[in-house]
């Protein structure tokens, strides 16, 4: 009867070196692509290219970063600056400053924009050339639950594209929805890197 040949030893250690390192490499190239899924839904960048409607805070030739987390668990605030398609075109993206939020009661007139009946002292408004804020007027206009409005802080700046104002004032209240996160950081140019302001001084005696 003959004796059965065990493989020798260092075929074994061979073997298991192999896969081990094959092992490490799927590893390693899970952790990657689970870094780029994170990274794709929790950061975007957005980029000015020329579009003047947030001067002066965010020049045209900004470079932002955007916070698809921000509102995971609660909705954006009062002076927060966001991300949001336009309900006329879901490709077009847009930036814009949430000036009123669900439940708000949002009024504006040439010169004033009331929200809740108090009038906001907006310190970052690059007003019209002929010295009025608000070309377009806007009674009296309660929000309901899912809706925000939002401005451009350059009240004269019109879309590239439609000539018109590409903010609430046009599109009318935004939808929840709409909003894909919060500007929250200009990385370019580098010499301008900075955060992007709220603001939460010019809504604070906002009641509900």
């Amino acid at each position: 009867m003959q004796q059965m040949r065990m493989p020798p030893l260092m075929t074994r250690t061979a073997a298991d070196k192999r896969a081990h390192v094959m092992r490490e490499i799927v590893e390693i190239v899970l952790f990657v692509g689970l870094v780029f899924v994170i990274a794709h839904f929790v950061v975007a960048s957005y980029g000015m290219n020329g579009n003047e409607a947030m001067r002066p805070q965010l020049r045209d030739d900004d470079e932002i970063i955007v916070n698809r987390a921000a509102y995971v668990l609660a909705g954006p605030t009062r002076g927060d600056v966001v991300l949001f398609a336009s309900p006329t075109n879901a490709k077009k993206l847009l930036l814009g400053r949430v000036i009123a939020i669900p439940g708000d009661t949002i009024t504006i007139t040439p010169t004033q924009v009331q929200v809740n009946g108090v009038e906001l002292h907006e310190t970052y408004v690059q007003a019209a050339a002929s010295g009025s804020a608000n070309p377009i007027i806007i009674p009296q206009e309660k929000l309901v639950d899912g809706q925000y409005f939002i401005l451009d802080d350059n009240r004269a700046a019109v879309d590239q594209d439609t000539h018109q104002f590409g903010d609430s004032r046009t599109l009318g209240p935004i939808p929840r929805a709409d909003i894909q996160g919060k500007a929250a950081l200009v990385f370019w140019p580098l010499k301008s890197v900075r955060g992007v302001s709220n603001f939460a001084d010019v809504f604070s005696h906002v009641g509900k």
